[in-house]
């Protein structure tokens, strides 16, 4: 059934392309058939003789003859047979039959008439195919390369006679834009490097120049790409001080990430496991957590997941958590009616804290104004308070809370009047006063150490005469050698020590005494004089 109806429209194929070319005893066809398709070369078509003999050639050589009056068909090739009127009939063309057909018809009264045929066999494009590597496929089929890989483009069909092949990409960009071709069994294109800009739909189309049948192949090709950052991890305060938002953002990446926030439990090195508060297939990720899963030393981690990435790898970023740690000194003395500054330095605790001054056992809240100034230089903390009194004497607080914890620290103002310190600096001058004249004195007994006075040996001192004391070293010097007889030397092996004592009479009692005696007197007076007394140590 199918034959029959392939040779009746290869009929009308036939009949419709028969022309005569030159005059009335010629004529010129063209057939184009498919393999397997009956083919039927027509010869004298001019009229309606029925010619007697008919010769059919190819190639310049003799294939068949046969005619109305000696049909003559081949018996060593049954698929070729003349008919009645002269056409040559092929059943089940193939490739190796085309080719050009020349017929010579004998007709009545010795006519010959020839006839030209041109055979065409094509067959395809068939069998086309195209492949993409190295390319993963989606469930859909759609394929995906990652960006910056070396990718090849494929396509192979077959086709007789020979097919051209054409690569074609359709993207955001561009519409049906040529890569390649060529004309083969196989076309091949490689793409070096490729970007994001090469994804979109690429298309094989394999054409039969003959038959000008052609084939289209496509398929849709996503280029998968992720940011070489890291992502970027940000908090943000609540309302409630003991809340707090943490958002992690990765824009840029093709298809979307999935974002996990969570918790480190343990060393990466040996296995890390997480705790994660939130995943989600997205670019930006926020999850809110108050102080109840919060804790001092923990590591918030966000993690980027996503096929571009080499196989165990991920993007990531932290921080650790700390509770906030105020410092300053805990004591503070002020003088009533002048101005002081308490200072809290708090610079540790992430996410920052809110630090505050605050005042008394209910920590009541400080208001900036005539009485306090507040001030903040980076991390330090500043509360001026002026003109103070004793109404200001108390407890102060510098106040730190962050979604982790709150902290204190607590300073205590002692303040103090005037007089207090008045008899404090009439003490200290009082003692200073007593420590420099002893000082004094103790340097003039120091300096005169030679000269020391003494009393008439009895415990008085006369107010008319004095006594001088002189030490002089035996071994020294020799000093009154003439009036005061040397000591034999002890046999201890100690040196003797001669003292000898001066009356030194008054000036005044000299006079007199000298004036009022007789040389007689002074003479008895000399000779009764006692000898100098010695002393031995």
């Amino acid at each position: 059934m199918m034959k029959t109806v392939a040779t009746v429209a290869l009929l009308h194929l036939c009949f419709c392309a028969t022309a005569p070319v030159s005059g009335s005893d010629s004529t010129e066809t063209a057939l184009t058939l498919s393999p397997g398709d009956i083919a039927l070369l027509p010869c004298y078509t001019v009229g309606n003789v029925t010619p007697t003999v008919t010769t059919w050639m190819k190639n310049g050589r003799e294939v068949i003859r046969g005619g109305a009056s000696s049909p003559d068909p081949s018996p060593a090739d049954q698929r070729l047979s003349v008919l009645h009127d002269g056409s040559l009939n092929i059943r089940g063309v193939i490739p190796g039959d085309d080719g050009t057909y020349l017929c010579s018809s004998l007709l009545p009264g010795n006519i010959i008439f020839h006839a030209r045929v041109l055979l065409q066999v094509t067959s395809g494009p068939e069998n086309v195919s195209v492949s993409v590597s190295p390319a993963t496929a989606l469930a859909n089929g759609t394929l995906t390369v990652t960006q910056g890989s070396s990718v090849s483009f494929n396509c192979s069909g077959s086709s007789y006679p020979s097919q051209e092949l054409t690569w074609a990409f359709r993207g955001a960009s561009s519409s049906n834009t040529s890569l390649a071709s060529t004309s083969g069994p196989w076309l091949n294109y490689r793409i070096e490097d490729i970007q994001p800009s090469a994804q979109g739909v690429y298309t094989c189309r394999a054409h039969n120049p003959v038959s000008h049948q052609a084939v289209n192949k496509s398929t849709q090709l996503l280029v998968y790409h992720a940011p070489d950052r890291h992502p970027e991890c940000m908090w943000a305060p609540a309302q409630d001080p003991s809340h707090i938002h943490f958002n992690c953002t990765w824009f840029g990446a093709y298809p979307t990430p999935t974002l996990h926030w969570g918790e480190d439990q343990g060393d990466q090195d040996a296995g890390w496991k997480e705790h994660i508060y939130a995943s989600e297939e997205t670019d930006s990720l926020s999850v809110m957590l108050n102080r109840s899963v919060l804790s001092d030393g923990e590591t918030l981690r966000c993690m980027a997941q996503h096929p571009a990435l080499a196989p165990g790898t991920e993007k990531s970023c932290w921080f650790p958590l700390k509770r906030p740690y105020p410092d300053g000194e805990p004591m503070a003395t002020a003088l009533e009616g002048t101005d002081i500054t308490l200072t809290c330095t708090e610079a540790v605790s992430i996410p920052p804290a809110n630090t505050t001054w605050r005042k008394g056992l209910q920590q009541e809240d400080i208001i900036p104004g005539s009485k306090y100034v507040l001030s903040e230089e980076g991390p330090v903390f500043k509360l001026t308070i002026l003109n103070i009194s004793k109404d200001d004497e108390g407890v102060y607080f510098c106040h730190s809370e962050n979604p982790l914890a709150i902290c204190v620290l607590e300073v205590y103002l002692t303040v103090k009047t005037s007089s207090a310190y008045t008899g404090a600096i009439i003490g200290i001058f009082i003692a200073a006063l007593i420590v420099g004249s002893a000082a004094v004195v103790a340097k003039t007994i120091y300096s005169s150490r030679h000269r020391i006075c003494l009393g008439d040996g009895f415990g008085h001192m006369e107010e008319d005469r004095g006594d001088v004391l002189s030490l002089v070293e035996s071994d020294d010097e020799q000093l009154f050698q003439d009036t005061v007889p040397r000591l034999p030397p002890v046999t201890n092996g100690r040196h003797t020590t001669l003292v000898q004592i001066h009356r030194i009479p008054s000036s005044d009692h000299e006079d007199v005494e000298t004036s009022d005696t007789s040389p007689q007197q002074q003479e008895d007076t000399v000779q009764t004089e006692e000898p100098a007394d010695l002393v031995t140590f």
